[in-house]
């Protein structure tokens, strides 16, 4: 019989997506198989603690820690895992079901490469990169990917010279536009901004979630999501449509009324469709990405033009959640995604093994 991979499944956070990652985690933990897996649940709450112990899942979600325990993590990469009080838990790998800053941002990532602690999902480099929304458009903008138009500023700067950012608003982008924290997921801190008297309190309101504030010109779209799935060799699902309810695909909209629907495989035309795949794998690679991420597009009803928007390297986690349905379009279901996502965790944590760590100074090895 096969020795069970012993998993950290790691939700909570501190981030304003921390409750989020609570369904996103129960998904996962639901569907992971026990005759593979050993799952150890681990919860951070909001102020950075880093607990488990029995049920430490339904306990984050009823927010009650007092039959939790403290953890520890083992800083010997020759011994993976955590203690609890003296007691040593042993790790094969951790799949961090976070959303947001703090987990979603290359920060929690960059601790487990330190550690060697093998993990799902993007790297430091792509999951950093790919949470700063201005980073991200610059980037791809650079390497000649179309993207709504947009500027970017910082809260000091907003707080020093507001009616000059206001007049650059005016000129640049104009009305309708729309307000958001750079570094924010689930549309957490958005406001869809009509006329100028609204501007300052939507500012402001995305000021509080982050220091870096992203303005998008306001087009009239059709918003397009693609799953993307694999290390050096990417794959995209079908692409699917959010067929918005309200004024825009807010955190409501998301998780609270519901009125949003979506259609996957969405109603376009099939070249339309391998285009917005086409891009979708490209801006996934040019960031570096492993793993899995959504990527995000616009067709403007306009002109209609492609214009990528944002990319999620952990999306939304259910199995009714755009990522895991829109695999499933693929053939792959909900366990063996989870399965495949494990197995390329793996995969990319080998392979930065075989770098060198060690120089030898004496070598000739530039003849």
């Amino acid at each position: 019989m096969a020795k069970k991979i012993k998993i950290g499944v790691i939700f909570g956070g501190q981030s304003g997506e921390h409750e989020v990652s609570l369904v996103s985690a129960s998904g996962v933990i639901s569907a992971i198989s026990p005759k593979k897996y050993d799952v150890i649940e681990v919860g951070i709450t909001t102020d950075g603690k880093w607990l488990t112990g029995a049920n430490c899942l339904e306990s984050f979600k009823k927010h009650n820690f007092k039959n939790l325990s403290e953890i520890t993590l083992s800083t010997n990469p020759k011994k993976i895992g955590f203690y609890v009080k003296d007691k040593f838990f042993g790790l094969d790998i951790a799949f961090p079901v976070l959303h947001g800053p703090y987990g979603e941002d290359g920060t929690i990532q960059g601790l487990f490469d330190i550690l060697h602690i093998p993990y799902v999902g993007c790297g430091v480099l792509a999951s950093s990169t790919s949470m700063d929304k201005l980073q991200t458009k610059a980037l791809w903008e650079a390497a000649g990917l179309k993207v709504v138009p947009y500027i970017g500023f910082n809260r000091k700067a907003w707080r020093q010279e507001s009616a000059k950012i206001v007049e650059e608003i005016k000129k640049k982008i104009g009305f309708p536009c729309f307000i958001k924290p750079a570094n924010m997921g689930s549309s957490v801190g958005i406001s869809k901004v009509k006329v100028l008297a609204n501007l300052k309190k939507a500012i402001n309101l995305a000021c509080e979630f982050d220091s870096r504030i992203l303005v998008e010109k306001g087009l009239n779209v059709r918003e397009i999501e693609c799953a993307i799935l694999g290390n050096d060799s990417p794959i995209a699902s079908p692409v699917g449509e959010v067929i918005v309810g309200g004024e825009f695909y807010d955190f409501y909209d998301k998780y609270v009324n519901g009125v949003s629907k979506t259609e996957i495989p969405a109603r376009l035309d099939k070249k339309v469709a391998q285009e917005i795949q086409r891009v979708s794998v490209e801006a996934y690679k040019l960031l570096d990405c492993s793993g899995l991420a959504r990527v995000d597009s616009f067709i403007d009803l306009d002109s209609g033009d492609i214009y990528l928007n944002e990319i999620n390297t952990m999306p939304g986690f259910t199995s009714i959640s755009m990522y895991p349905k829109m695999m499933a379009t693929c053939g792959i279901k909900y366990a063996d995604l989870i399965d495949k996502l494990i197995s390329l965790g793996f995969e990319r944590f080998e392979e930065k093994q075989k770098n060198k760590v060690t120089f030898e100074s004496g070598t000739e090895w530039y003849q």
